[in-house]
This record gives C-alpha cells, structure tokens and sequence, in this order.
C-alpha cells in the first residue's frame, strides 16, 4: 500500500519500491534532476538561463509564451496545460526557462523510449552529421537506413520479419496509420473497415474516420473491452468474449450490414481512449476472426511499440501477428520517424502510390537503430513490465484511501488513473484537470486522457529508475487530495 507520509516500503515481488517522506523525495528528485547536463546546474546571473546554442542570451519565459499565444494557431494542445519552456533536458527531467527543474511522465506521448537526450542518441545523430552523410535522401538506399531496417527486423515477432516488407511513410504516425488503410483497400479491393469504440489512430482523415471520434465514416465501430466501463456491463472475461461474440456475428450476419470490409485496426493498449489494455485472449480471438474470414489485421503500436507496455510490441502478450504493424514514436528516437511494416502478400502497390518528400528521415534512422539496440540488449521491455507492476500495486493502495480514484490500470509504463466523482462514480474532468495542475506545481508533468479527459496518464521513459518511480509517486499521492480540496 502506497502511503505519501508514511516512508513505509512498497513490495509487490522484486525490487522496493518506497513511499517517500518529504527528505526522501527531496533527495529522489535530486537524483533525477542529477541526469541534467552540468551546465544547467551553473551558476547564472539573475534572471532567465540562457538560450542554448547562444551563450549569454537571455529566456524570458514570460514572453515566449506570450508570443507564442500571439502567433501559434488556436490547435495548440499541451503548451495551454503546461504551460512551461523548456530550454534543457536529460533522462527524466526538463528544466523550464524559469530554472524550475520538472520530472517528465508524458515523455513526448510516449515518443522518449530512453528519455531526453540519451547518451546512445546523441552519439548516433552526432555520427551522422561528422561522417558527411547527406541528411535528404527521399527513399533512397542508405547505410543509415540498412542498419535501422536491419534492426527493426530483428525485433520483429519472427513469423512478420520472416515475410515482410516495410514502408518508409511521412513522418507521423498519422501518416503511417493511412499508409496502412490505403494498403489493405488496394490488396483486397474493399473499403469498408472495423474500427473500436475508443481508439485514436492520428488526426489526418482517414485516420480520424478510425478514430472514436468520427462522425461520418465508411467505418463499424465494435466494442473494446474494458473492466471499468464495460460496455455489457459485465467488464472481464465475459465481456471480452461478448464483444468479441458481437463482433463475429456482425460479419457472418448477411443481414447484418457490414460487407467484408477491407481490415480491422486495433491498438493493443488504447492510449488516449484512457489506457485500457486490450485482453489477451480477446485480442487472440480478433486474430482468429480475421485470419478466417481473410480481413487483414492492423495493429496500431505506434503508442504501444518499443517495450512501453512490458513486451517488445504491445501484440507480443497475446502472441498474436498481425498483417500489419503501424509504427512511429518510439522507433525514431526522439526524432521524427514512421513506417509500416506487413505481409509481402499485401505488397500490391504501384510505385509511388504512397509517397513522401520526408521518408528519409536520416538522423531519425540513426537515432532509431541506437533506440531499438538499447532497448533489446538492457531488456528494458522486461524491465518496464516488473517496474510498472509495482507502481500499479502502489497506485491501487493510494485508491483505497482516496474514493475520487475510479480506477487503476495499464500494462507496463502505460498506466492510467480515472478519477470520479466519489458519489455519482461519473468522470470528473475537471477534477483530472485540478490534478494535472497540482502535479506541475509540485514539478511532475502529467497528460489527460479518456473520454472525458478524466484519467490522468502516466507515460514515464523506460529507463525510469526505482528511487524516480518512487518520487513520481510521491508527488501524484500530494497532488490528488490536493486537487481534490479544490473548488470544481
């Protein structure tokens, strides 16, 4: 049980995981504000650091942010709740140009496999650029990226990299998510597609029309299976096999009103649905309904990919293979980086029927060999589901003190808390939204997700340490009862 004052020691098999008492945290978040490059612990004069890059030039953050109310677009998403500017990061933590040092949970949406700036990053985008290798190269053969594809392929389920293809997509995820539906509509000749109630593919059309937002699509929506929220209202297994029962019907009804239709997409974890993990033997049975009925199954790990969610590939813990993955994030290092990779027997493609001026990503590339290397030889994927479970257990104690918490779940460094009014059990955004804020002011960045925008989102590097997961808990436990005493 996680107790925010009591310093007592958190065990759920493995390694310790401790409640911290105030000296404890101080000293946690001193550890991780020590990954932060020496200069930013320098002396300064009074005021602002300085830009990097331009020694001696003064940050105001105040006017930053007020020029960038002034110029951005009105879309501009988490610059309006974290409002902060970020002038250095390491690891975990960023240090905002007021010289406040914050520890980082949304980790670019789940895109810093290893946090800001990892040294093994660096060193192969600096290698990049001192070798003279050309940085544009459209979808040209390079070095660069031979070592990136040869070394995705090697992280692949094996039964995919035995007999697959890969295409280099703009660089977006959103992107890549329509790369795959433009694929599996040209290799079947249909254009229907089976989407979840939930999910989130990207903003451009067509990945919008899969999205759970969508309002007037050529897409079937099917339930996804959660606990907390069960669509049956049974949650667990009987839900699962009453979606999937749902989904089978639909299909072999000829009156049903879904004609084959061209692929089913699915995320193994959906992320910004509100972190419900898909259940395994649910997922085996999208597997199995697909593969009979020869609809092309899409897996959408651009959120999922790399070891986030304890696996290698969120698809991983079902053992299921899927037609196609969709991939980004993650798999660019920190830089901007998507494909798709799928069967060879859907590669029907003309050349250029999905084309892009920025495919070549070239540091992208680099950056992503030395990600996906790091990843496999430190077992982080392993490392991540064993630390995840102990800061779920920690979680579900710091729930049983506080009825405002729905629920707890993830998988992996996936994890999400639902908050609710204690007496309706409805979502409570605005409370979610109190505890964001609390979190900043105690230097923890957090994100929102869910339907209503009420789960707070942890999405921590997978190289987080046991004493940094101790003081990201620390902090979340003070700012919940804090937000809760708050006027909504």
């Amino acid at each position: 049980m996680f107790e925010a004052q009591s310093g007592r020691a958190i065990s759920a098999g493995g390694p310790t995981l401790v409640a911290l008492t105030e000296p404890a945290a101080a000293a946690a978040a001193a550890a991780a504000e020590a990954q932060v490059p020496p200069q930013a612990s320098r002396a300064r004069r009074p005021g602002a650091p300085g830009v990097p890059g331009i020694p001696g030039a003064p940050v105001s953050a105040a006017g930053i942010l007020r020029r960038q109310s002034q110029r951005e677009s009105a879309a501009r998403t988490y610059a309006r709740s974290l409002p902060i500017v970020p002038v250095r990061a390491r690891g975990l933590t960023i240090e905002g140009a007021d010289g406040r040092r914050y520890l980082d949970c949304l980790s670019g949406a789940g895109t810093l496999a290893l946090g800001h700036n990892h040294p093994v990053v660096l060193e192969a985008v600096r290698g990049v650029l001192d070798s003279g290798a050309p940085l544009h190269v459209l979808d040209l053969a390079t070095p660069v990226k031979d070592a990136f594809t040869t070394e995705l392929f090697a992280n692949l389920p094996p039964a995919l990299a035995a007999d697959a293809r890969i295409q280099f997509c703009g660089p977006a995820g959103t992107d890549a998510v329509e790369a795959a539906l433009k694929l599996v509509r040209t290799a079947t000749g249909r254009s229907g597609l089976l989407a979840f109630t939930g999910a989130y593919h990207g903003m451009t059309a067509g990945a919008l029309d899969a999205s759970g937002g969508a309002a007037d699509v050529r897409v079937t929506r099917l339930p996804y299976p959660q606990d907390f929220r069960c669509p049956f209202g049974v949650g667990g297994t009987e839900g699962a096999e009453l979606g999937a029962r749902w989904t089978e019907n639909l299909l072999d009804d000829p009156k049903g009103g879904v004609p084959t239709p061209a692929g089913m997409i699915v995320e193994p974890v959906q992320g910004e649905g509100g972190v419900l993990p898909a259940p395994d033997g649910w997922l085996r049975r999208m597997r199995e309904i697909t593969e009979a009925r020869g609809i092309p199954l899409i897996a959408d790990e651009v959120q999922t990919g790399v070891g986030r969610t304890g696996a290698f590939w969120g698809v991983d813990h079902a053992g299921v293979v899927p037609d196609v993955l969709v991939l980004s994030k993650a798999i660019g290092g920190s830089l901007p980086l998507a494909v798709i990779v799928y069967r060879a027997g859907l590669d029907v493609w003309a050349p250029g029927a999905h084309a892009g001026t920025f495919r070549g990503n070239q540091l992208a590339m680099a950056a992503g060999t030395a990600t996906l290397a790091y990843v496999r030889e430190n077992r982080l994927a392993e490392r991540a589901a064993a630390l995840g479970e102990r800061m779920l257990t920690a979680l579900h104690g710091l729930a049983s003190d506080h009825p405002c918490i729905g629920d707890v779940r993830g998988r992996g460094l996936m994890i999400g808390v639902e908050l609710v009014d204690p007496e309706t059990g409805d979502s409570a955004p605005a409370l979610a939204a109190a505890v964001r804020q609390e979190c900043l002011d105690r230097g923890l960045i957090v994100e929102l997700g869910g339907r209503h925008s009420a789960v707070v989102r942890l999405l921590p590097p997978l190289t987080l340490t046991d004493e940094q997961a101790g003081a990201v808990l620390d902090r979340l436990a003070d700012a919940i009862p804090a937000a809760a005493r708050r006027p909504h």
